[in-house]
């Protein structure tokens, strides 16, 4: 009877010693900051643990191997004589010994296969932060009462790495690609919701854009001129009502500054003309370079208390204007904006009409597209056409790419106005027509 109970608790120390491993091996530190944070001390000696782990696996692999050799030694005494026993019933040869001692084996290994290894594991692997909270102060009790044992093979294993130059501590980076794949397993489980889902990928994708998917393009920004006549100020304000408008002497490139709105619409109800006074014209103006990521444009708007910017080239040349609202709405927005002119509008199942000026990167995550050939030369899905023609595109033009068919049907002058994107329904067809160009 004490060497079944000598069996029990070996299976038991065992079990206890492999969910320890796993648990603390598998546990998220970014769970584990979590849990320290709302003040879990225990989720605190497992980070510690995780960032010091020699002592720790040290101890595992002596405390596991003491189990293993004293399980066989106690296990084949105790359950020989009863398989003897049972081989006794069916056979009384020779070699009846050998076959009792092998059915002891298969036993006792068995046993400890399924209790003290692959249950415990699986339980650890299931809820590995709980657990490691739960277990950690054990360990670390076990780990130093065993300390001369576990300096001994924790140094001599610490040389061998040094020796391969191995790193002998782990280094938890979290990458992107580490939070994309999180946040795909949120989806897919259902903790994180579909809008949720699409506002941090486009946070995410902020890095990855510049200010020229999110401006208002040069030939579409309004402007007065400092000789406007009242006539032509009150009309430029009935058609396109903004806050602010920039003032130029000639053209975009020699700004004056800027003015709003309201001070034209105080001038009315004063029962005066509309006109440009030295006064009313903001002479500040807060300027962008075009090739700032939309993260940095954030950043840079942070430090300033203008409500929109100026966006150049390298030549100092004026290419568009964009706002904060303009910044914001690049995550916040959904593809097919509801106020104003929809830049995506679906036609069927199979086709879309497209404004030149939409980011690409909308366009891959509207059509499902993983990639669009040599993309860090453009940004927008005329730029695409372009890119892919080596030319200014006519009506008509059009390029296959991943079985999409995308096809100018609105060119003014050099500039892809619109496009129809089409899928292409035959399989075959897509397969034979994939990547060629045609006009």
């Amino acid at each position: 009877m004490s060497d079944v109970l000598g069996i029990t608790l070996l299976i038991l120390l065992g079990a206890l010693f492999a969910m320890s491993e796993i648990s603390i091996a598998a546990s998220r530190k970014i769970k584990l900051r979590v849990m320290a944070d709302e003040g879990n001390e225990k989720a605190k000696a497992v980070i510690r643990l995780q960032e010091q782990p020699g002592s720790f696996f040290a101890m595992i692999q002596i405390s596991l191997n003491a189990i293993a050799i004293l399980g066989g030694i106690i296990g084949e005494q105790t359950l020989t004589p009863y398989t003897s026993v049972l081989v006794a019933l069916v056979y009384s040869g020779p070699m009846a010994e050998q076959i009792s001692f092998v059915l002891s084996f298969l036993a006792i290994t068995s046993l400890f296969i399924l209790f003290a290894d692959l249950l415990p594991k699986r339980i650890a692997m299931i809820m590995p932060e709980a657990v490691a909270a739960k277990v950690v102060t054990l360990m670390n009790g076990i780990t130093y009462a065993l300390t001369p044992f576990v300096l001994f093979f924790n140094s001599t294993t610490n040389l061998v790495l040094r020796i391969f130059n191995v790193p002998t501590v782990r280094e938890e980076v979290v990458t992107t690609e580490d939070i994309v794949a999180m946040m795909d397993a949120g989806a897919e489980h259902g903790s994180l919701q579909q809008q949720e889902y699409q506002l941090i990928g486009n946070v995410l994708e902020l890095e990855g854009r510049t200010l020229s998917s999110a401006m208002t393009t040069r030939d579409a920004i309004v402007y007065f001129d400092i000789k406007d006549d009242s006539a032509t100020i009150s009309s430029k304000i009935l058609e396109q009502p903004h806050n602010h408008f920039l003032v130029c002497d000639g053209h975009l490139d020699r700004l004056v500054g800027s003015v709003e709105s309201k001070q034209m619409l105080r001038q009315l109800l004063m029962g005066e003309s509309t006109h440009l006074t030295e006064s009313m014209i903001q002479k500040e103006l807060f300027y962008l370079p075009e090739t700032l990521t939309l993260s940095e444009a954030l950043n840079e708007f942070k430090s300033t208390m203008q409500p929109f910017a100026i966006v150049v080239n390298e030549y100092a040349m004026v290419v568009g204007l964009v706002t904060l609202k303009d910044l914001m709405s690049s995550f916040m927005g959904d593809l097919v904006t509801i106020h104003g002119e929809e830049q995506i509008v679906q036609r069927d199942s199979n086709s879309w009409l497209v404004d030149g000026t939409t980011p690409i990167v909308d366009v891959m995550k509207l059509l499902e597209v993983n990639e669009f050939p040599n993309d860090s030369q453009y940004e927008t899905l005329a730029g695409f056409l372009i890119f892919a023609l080596k030319r200014i595109p006519k009506r008509t033009d059009f390029v296959i790419h991943d079985g999409f068919k995308f096809e100018a049907i609105d060119v003014d002058g050099i500039k892809v106005e619109q496009l129809l994107v089409t899928r292409l329904t035959d399989s075959e067809d897509a397969i034979q027509d994939e990547g060629k160009i045609s006009s």
